[in-house]
């Protein structure tokens, strides 16, 4: 018999089964705030190690360093323990780990193999550690995404809840490193869940929660990069806004073409892919010489630039010498994240425009531009506007944030097909939609598209006529049956059609009509004999035109 009586359906789909999923989400949003520490503390370990020649796990810049021209090989050295542990260890430490989780959430199963929990964080901070011009949040984001999904694996659970906790190890991760719970969340479900759901949502909530918790204690409190608060804009400013935003998204958009064109180059080189990382450490250690401020994680210089009044040769040395390492060391297939490297890039480009735009206080440019190259690189409006909200604490850039962060994001959806993450996953023979939207068959009945009855006794499965047509999909999938009849729900026995297979197609093809079809509804114009408008036949009983008189 059907699953499901029609009256039993609610709004959300979600069972108590929550209950258990989120208390290990809890746990592991305690995990993920502990293994963000660690990675922040290896991080700084090499740095020094590296650079200095010190045993100390404070986060320092290589900036400081006093190699001289022995800097160059740094990156190189790094690089090339990266290429050896990449192809002796796991390939899937290369790149900055967020496709990599995606995959692993699409197309395994959400799992991940427990090794990689080990190997990803070192490799990234050896990367980092060694110069490599990125950020912490990528290698988080898949270390915490396989610590939650190991412990998913330790129970009986289905691939839905073995992504839920995979990604609220990636947002607890990510929580402890920025201090950004609520952008956690939204990246979560802007790039990582595919769904927008209780079943899910509440648990990642719950874990990038406790970690915000537990940072407290392991790292302090944020914001991670405090600024005055900011003066409210002007229609001017608003406008100035929009300029950023589009300016942000051709930014995000060159970028993402470069690394692309980077990792092209790559393979037409002939030799193996373990020695790229170390080829692109070449141009690292070159970039780090001409401007130091470029190396490393760059935390200190994202500060830098959002305090305004920063000579210029720091926001040109940014756009120029940090763009083009970080563009062909992450093409090299080298370990590191990309988030910190977007922002400071994006807020250098804001500290350029503050030249010409009206000032709002030191810094404004650049905090703004700085969230909409985000949201455009990335895809993620919603989570580019909170992120920059809680990196700084500055609530009066809300507004600004909201017209800059969807002009960029509008931008970049209209002249690039992917973004800087799926493209990658691409590449690798793998396509995936991002748009979120209710399924046709789920706001439409049995009853609207059921054939007559025929002459047939109802069998083990059968369905109701207002039961929604993505039930009665599944019961064909699970069943294998392409044709169920319709009985009346009161006696369960007395056939009222059947509904087939024909009739989710076609149901399909109601749908696609809305989303095709082009009408104009009401026509403003003369009607009389003689004159009245050509009208199309309606595509369906609700949607004909109207005419009315001037």
């Amino acid at each position: 018999m059907s699953r499901k009586m029609p009256e039993t359906l609610g709004d959300f789909t979600t069972g108590a089964s929550i209950i258990p999923i989120s208390l290990l989400a809890i746990i592991i949003g305690l995990i993920g705030a502990g293994v963000a520490w660690l990675l922040l503390k290896i991080i700084g370990l090499f740095t020094n190690l590296f650079y200095f020649g010190r045993f100390d796990t404070a986060l320092t810049s290589p900036a400081g360093n006093h190699l001289g021209w022995f800097a160059i090989f740094v990156p190189v050295i790094g690089s090339l323990i990266v290429g050896f542990m990449a192809r002796y260890g796991s390939e899937r430490i290369r790149g900055h780990g967020i496709p990599e989780a995606i995959e692993s959430i699409l197309m395994n199963g959400s799992r991940v193999h427990p090794k990689l929990a080990l190997l990803k964080p070192i490799s990234a901070a050896i990367s980092i550690g060694s110069g490599g011009p990125f950020g912490a949040e990528g290698p988080i984001i898949m270390t915490g995404g396989a610590f939650g999904s190991m412990i998913a694996q330790l129970f009986h659970l289905t691939s839905a809840e073995r992504k839920t906790l995979l990604v609220s190890g990636a947002a607890a991760g990510m929580t402890a490193v920025f201090a950004t719970p609520l952008a956690s969340v939204l990246l979560a479900v802007e790039l990582l869940l595919f769904e927008w759901k209780p079943r899910s949502a509440i648990p990642v909530a719950l874990a990038s929660a406790t970690a915000a918790l537990a940072r407290r204690f392991l790292l302090g409190t944020g914001p991670l990069f405090p600024v005055p608060p900011h003066s409210a804009v002007s229609t001017s400013g608003l406008l100035g806004c929009l300029i950023v935003g589009l300016l942000a998204g051709s930014l995000s958009a060159l970028m993402t073409q470069g690394v692309y064109a980077a990792e092209d180059l790559f393979y037409k080189l002939p030799v193996h892919w373990m020695w790229w990382p170390a080829i692109g450490g070449i141009f690292v250690g070159i970039g780090g010489l001409i401007f130091p401020q470029a190396l490393g994680v760059g935390y200190d210089t994202i500060a830098l630039l959002l305090k305004g009044n920063v000579a210029i040769h720091i926001f040109v040395g940014v756009l120029l010498v940090k763009s083009l390492i970080w563009i062909i060391s992450l093409g090299s297939g080298t370990s590191g994240g990309v988030v910190a490297p977007i922002l400071m890039i994006g807020a250098a480009l804001g500290g350029v425009e503050a030249m010409f735009l009206p000032g709002f206080g030191a810094g404004f440019w650049p905090l703004i531009s700085m969230g909409a190259t985000l949201a455009g690189t990335m895809r993620v409006p919603f989570t580019g506007v909170i992120f920059a909200i809680e990196l700084t604490h500055d609530l009066n850039v809300l507004l600004p944030l909201l017209v800059a962060c969807f002009a960029s994001y509008g931008l970049t959806v209209l002249v690039l097909k992917r973004s800087i993450l799926t493209e990658k996953i691409a590449r690798r023979g793998f396509h995936l939609s991002r748009e979120y939207a209710p399924d046709p068959l789920e706001i439409l009945f049995v009853r609207e598209v059921m054939s007559p009855p025929v002459q047939s006794h109802p069998g083990p499965v059968v369905t109701y006529p207002s039961e929604p047509l993505r039930a009665v999909a599944y019961q064909m999938a699970e069943t294998g049956l392409t044709e169920l009849p319709v009985v009346d729900p009161k006696t369960g026995l007395r056939v009222l059609g059947t509904i087939t297979l024909a009739d989710l197609l076609r149901a399909r093809s109601k749908h696609l009509e809305e989303e095709r079809t082009r009408q104009r509804v009401i026509r403003f114009g003369k009607t009389g004999p003689g004159n009245t408008p050509t009208k199309s036949p309606p595509t369906s009983p609700v949607t004909e035109d109207v005419d009315l008189p001037v």
